[in-house]
């Protein structure tokens, strides 16, 4: 991912127009005319090697001739001449550039395509690219309207980002219509540079940017749109609304893992995982945003329904039932008190009727009752008009009683005698809406965007971790099967692989013939499955391949020729290698579920969950999750999938042991993610009662020979970072921090001292925050480290004894870093050995600079800091030092003999 230069493109101070134009209509006409009607204050320079004067003012030939170095290019020429331009821009100096040209995904004689000459002309000189075939781009904020677009954008606080260039000129007629007003609007064409991953980057940072709505078609590069996707939605909201998300048609996949992980449920999966919000239309992305950006605290999805018409308020309530919504189930007082206040007609219930006669006096006691109610989450309050009273005056009286303690939402029905009412309450940052459909909508949105955000900031507990896989056995025979030529391992390998990954399987061995097998199965022990076993079938029962309970040596023979004969009439094509001989489970009353792995082409690994059996799909209950999945993660996942209620009991059946569900999620999302050779994973069915779960039939299959691997789109714990070291004789564990680990950081927050708490943060703070913590401890490894040192007391769990953290910006040019060592252990050099750790860590990603601030109180950390190498000075004016140090491939300093450490913090900027 990277920033680099994107300043230039959307806070240029000059622009040079490549290909402007008098020719009326034309592209290079437009956008001129629209780069002097925006009010752009900076030199704007046409460029035309045919004509001296554009548009009556003089133009330059080239870009040689230009009295100035552009900071922004607009290329709108023909495809063949935009890399000789771009190369041109770039020895110049310029960094950005828009390309509006069309047609340079097209070959080219000399090979390749204009595109990727384009691109290798700009690369040497790190010139950035919007486009090509793009509408451009509009800062209303500084008058740019790089665009041929048919009229300009009105300021505002809301980016957009769309793909598609025909969208962006009616959505920008839409906006203006409304007064909508942007502090971004960016037309990103065939994405061959600057992508989405780059502009949320861009405009998570922005502080002129309230919400970020975007219209995707494709996504470029999961791994950089996901890291820099739950940055942004960290900071605001990101809405996204996706085109192209109904299937074509079924698609037909080997394994039911592969046919049920469609690309759109997978995208889905992704922003969800981002903490970001898919709506479904256009128009819903501006709702959303109007509702998202009035931050209000979010209790939870039980929606009252307060409003003077019945008619209204039960077509809401169907629409919240319909979109799987919650109404609040008001409490006895709740109902007690609204019958004190309300006429004998009120509805006594959920919707709150107050009946169309209703005054203002009524309106403000049912929402002062409403707001009250622990038990309400939400207000939705609805007005139709009537002649009793003016909806201005309801809207003034009831103002006031709203606060941010509880969302509320209104929806005024009608137009021109609600309209005062309706400019009131938006004013006051309540959200407004004209239908009882659209109002529900809204708090939908509301409703999934917290679940999306909570996410974020979800601190998994400690629990128990699983032991480490044998990654290495596994590897090996993956890598036996793909040397072999194998599409798919046998049985006997599956069960081998998950064996590996400690996935409970039944003991299984491989037959060559029947007699082999009626052997084998004595050894095993009686009932056991026959399954045959070929490269060629897939699903075995479709073929008769596949029998179960034989009871004797003389039944397993029998079985072993049926299945010849089947398979030889059903699928003669196929090679019959022998037979997989299987123990039977004995779990009477077991669930039968589906877990497994299949590839995306864009996010990589995904995990599914759900309903196993031999109609698998047919059933809805499935949900699917981008790999990595921890505990937190993987409840989740069985939770939208939709079996709680099935796994905790159903009908008088014996709960479940949930807990090795989640935990055998996390070791097939751990397979996932170390295994790039595995494709597909179906365990189906996989058994799971109160004993724990069991992996009764699985099957793998292999990445294609000569296929690229996909990682996962947001990277994995990096367990191959965990180290130990011995510091006076005592073992510590160095590793990097894991979401799991969010309470024990507030346990060493906790027993911090106020003094060190104030180095650390640069104020006195009693606590770290719920969010905080969350944001400490779920990092993006992609972008930051932070390693933890923890030390195990005899009779209790790891404690953490210290931390040491990093950012690094999205061009990984510079880090800025903190560290802090809980009290007992400063000055015994614990600070000294996590920094060590942490600049090894930033040497070996290309880190060119690690940089850190501390207070001038704090003697010891910048003792520390000047130890390892770091450039220490007092900051002019402040009373904080700089620290900085160039990191080359060696330290720059050896290890300080003996020095002290009693630490505690070294930037503001912690992670």
């Amino acid at each position: 991912m990277s920033v680099r230069n994107l300043e230039a493109l959307f806070q240029p101070r000059s622009v040079a127009l490549i290909g402007a134009s008098d020719r009326p209509n034309s592209v290079g006409a437009v956008v001129l005319r629209n780069l002097k009607a925006g009010g752009f204050k900076g030199p704007l320079w046409p460029v035309n090697p045919n004509h001296a004067r554009i548009g009556g003012e003089q133009a330059w030939p080239d870009v040689a001739s230009l009295p100035g170095t552009p900071d922004l290019a607009v290329i709108c020429t023909a495809a063949a001449r935009v890399p000789g331009i771009v190369a041109e821009l770039g020895r110049r100096g310029t960094r950005a550039a828009i390309v509006m040209s069309a047609g340079l995904r097209q070959a080219r004689e000399e090979g390749g395509t204009w595109e990727s000459a384009m691109l290798d002309a700009a690369r040497p000189h790190l010139l950035r690219i919007a486009g090509p075939n793009c509408l451009g781009i509009l800062v209303p904020g500084i008058g740019l309207n790089a665009s041929f677009a048919p009229g300009k954008a009105l300021p505002g606080n809301i980016a957009f980002v769309t793909q598609s260039g025909a969208l962006a000129t009616a959505m920008l007629d839409w906006a203006n219509g409304r007064g909508i007003g942007f502090s971004h609007f960016i037309s990103l064409g065939d994405v061959a540079d600057v992508d989405f991953g780059d502009v949320l980057d861009y405009l998570g940072s922005d502080p002129g940017t309230r919400a970020i709505l975007m219209y995707m078609e494709s996504v470029t590069s999961a791994r950089k749109f996901m890291s820099a996707a739950r940055a942004a939605a960290r900071n605001k909201p990101v809405i996204v609304v996706k085109g192209g998300r109904a299937p074509a048609g079924a698609r037909a996949a080997a394994s039911h893992t592969g046919a049920l992980a469609g690309s759109d449920l997978v995208f889905d999966a992704a922003v969800r995982r981002a903490g970001m919000l898919r709506v479904d239309t256009l128009e819903d992305l501006f709702g959303a945003a109007e509702t998202l950006a009035h931050r209000q605290v979010w209790l939870g999805d039980r929606l009252v329904i307060l409003t003077n018409g019945g008619g209204a308020g039960v077509l809401a309530a169907d629409a919240l039932a319909l979109g799987g919504g919650k109404l609040a189930e008001l409490a006895p007082n709740t109902l007690a008190a609204l019958d004190a206040c309300l006429p004998q007609a009120w509805s006594h219930g959920n919707p709150v009727d107050i009946v169309g006669d209703a005054p203002v006096s009524r309106y403000q006691d049912a929402l002062r009752i409403l707001l009250a109610a622990p038990e309400v989450d939400g207000v939705l309050f609805m007005h139709a008009p009537t002649a009793i009273v003016p909806a201005p005056d309801i809207a003034a009286a009831c103002l006031p009683l709203i606060t941010r303690r509880k969302p509320v939402l209104s929806c005024w029905l009608g137009a021109p005698s609600v309209a005062a009412a309706r400019a009131a309450f938006s004013a006051a940052g309540v959200p407004c809406f004209d239908t009882p459909e659209r109002s529900v909508k809204a708090w939908l949105q509301l409703a999934a965007y917290a679940r999306n955000q909570a996410a974020l900031r979800e601190l998994p507990g400690l629990g128990g971790q699983a032991g480490a896989p044998d990654t290495v056995r596994a590897r090996e025979i993956l890598q036996q099967a793909a040397a072999a030529g194998q599409r798919w391992l046998d049985a006997v390998q599956v069960q081998q692989v998950l064996q590996a990954y400690g996935i409970p399987t039944l003991a299984i061995e491989r037959a060559r013939d029947g007699v082999e097998a009626a052997a084998l199965a004595q050894r095993i022990g009686f009932p056991v499955a026959l399954k045959v076993m070929s490269p060629d079938i897939i699903h075995k029962s479709d073929v008769g391949g596949v029998e179960i309970g034989l009871t004797s040596a003389d039944e397993v023979l029998a079985a072993a020729s049926r299945m010849g004969e089947s398979v030889a009439r059903r699928a003669p094509h196929a090679v019959l290698q022998g037979f997989a001989v299987q123990a039977m489970a004995d779990r009477p009353g077991a669930q039968e579920l589906i877990a497994g792995i299949a590839t995306d082409p864009v996010f990589g690994p995904v995990i599914l969950f759900g309903e196993g059996g031999t109609a698998v799909e047919l059933h809805t209950r499935h949900a699917v999750a981008l790999a990595p999945v921890n505990d937190a993660l993987a409840k989740d996942l069985v939770s939208r999938a939709g079996m709680d209620t099935l796994l905790g009991g159903y009908r008088g059946a014996k709960p479940a042991d949930t807990a090795a569900v989640r935990d055998a999620l996390q070791k097939v999302s751990r397979l996932a993610c170390d295994q790039p050779l595995l494709a597909e994973l179906d365990i189906n069915p996989l058994l799971v009662d109160g004993h724990g779960v069991l992996a009764l039939d699985a099957r793998i299959g292999l990445r294609a020979p000569g296929a690229a691997p996909l990682p996962p789109s947001i990277s994995p714990y990096p367990a191959e970072l965990e180290t130990q070291v011995k510091l006076n004789h005592i073992k510590l564990l160095l590793r990097p921090i894991r979401p799991e680990d969010g309470r024990r950081l507030a346990a060493f927050y906790a027993r911090a001292t106020p003094a060190d708490m104030r180095l650390r943060f640069f104020m006195s703070r009693r606590e770290v925050p719920h969010s905080e913590l969350a944001r400490y401890s779920q990092i993006d490894y992609d972008r930051e480290m932070t390693f933890i040192a923890l030390s195990s007391q005899a009779g209790a769990g790891p404690e953490m004894v210290g931390e040491v953290r990093a950012v690094c910006d999205p061009d990984n040019e510079r880090a800025e870093f903190a560290i802090q060592v809980a009290a007992p252990w400063q000055g015994k050099g614990l600070g000294r050995v996590l920094l060590d750790r942490l600049l090894d860590y930033l040497r070996g990603r290309g880190t060119k600079e690690v940089a850190g601030q501390c207070l001038r109180e704090n003697a010891a950390m910048a003792g520390l800091a000047r130890s390892a190498g770091f450039e220490v000075a007092i900051d002019n004016g402040s009373d904080t030092f700089s620290m900085r140090l160039a990191l080359n491939p060696f330290p720059t300093a050896p290890p300080a003999q003996g020095v002290t450490h009693g630490l505690s913090t070294a930037n503001t900027c912690s992670g």
